[in-house]
């Protein structure tokens, strides 16, 4: 793309942060500056481009989305990330949320089960110089155990229950953030302590499902 073209597009960044994540009520500085800085149009096929910042979530292929601009800085604050800290991502999707996540410093894992859009989203991934993210296809369900412990779990798509292996993999401290639900979903913050699990239901969501193991597992308690 030429730089005038660029340069468009981030105006139309500046004013969906303004007008969506900071109206919204996003006030994590660092989080809002990724949210400027990440090119939303790159993680997006090209007859999607025309509406990339805006309000919504969009399709990104393979019945799969790119979540709406707001949800995706709302559970990126959540999570309260510092630099350095290991973060597993399950549902890559087209790697926008493991772009921002990236800018925040952190060191990210991330999977995804449509083998197409896991290489869509390395491609896009590499090409803007993400080299902190590593992207694997496969099935989340059972995290990424070889680099467990994770400072941070996020899940972009939604099972009915929480996986216990991921529960298993998130460090003491660690925080742990999905959609939860069939049809009726709400996003939910677990925090791993010396104790146990602490949860918080933080406000209604609607995701696509996490499809594969997640389908016929078990809730954990």
């Amino acid at each position: 793309m030429n730089q005038h073209n660029e340069h468009s597009r981030q105006a139309e960044r500046d004013w969906m942060v303004d007008t969506q994540i900071v109206r919204g009520g996003i006030t994590d500085a660092r989080v809002v500056a990724a949210m400027r800085r990440v090119p939303r149009h790159h993680f997006i096929p090209d007859y999607e481009s025309e509406d990339a910042y805006g309000d919504f979530p969009l399709p990104i292929g393979h019945a799969q989305t790119i979540s709406q601009p707001y949800i995706v800085a709302y559970m990126t604050e959540a999570l309260k990330l510092q630099p350095g800290e290991k973060v597993l991502e399950i549902g890559t999707g087209s790697g926008y949320q493991a772009a921002i996540l990236a800018e925040l410093g952190a060191q990210v894992f991330t999977i995804e089960i449509v083998k197409p859009l896991a290489q869509y989203a390395r491609d896009n991934l590499s090409k803007l110089g993400y080299d902190q993210v590593w992207v694997r296809a496969g099935d989340g369900y059972e995290g990424w155990p070889e680099e467990r412990p994770f400072d941070a779990i996020i899940i972009t798509a939604a099972p009915d229950h929480i996986p216990s292996p991921l529960l298993e993999q998130l460090a003491v401290g660690g925080r742990l953030i999905l959609p939860v639900g069939d049809y009726s979903q709400n996003l939910v913050l677990i925090r791993r302590t010396e104790e146990g699990y602490q949860r918080t239901e933080l406000l209604p969501v609607r995701f696509v499902p996490m499809t594969g193991q997640a389908e016929k597992g078990t809730p954990s308690p």
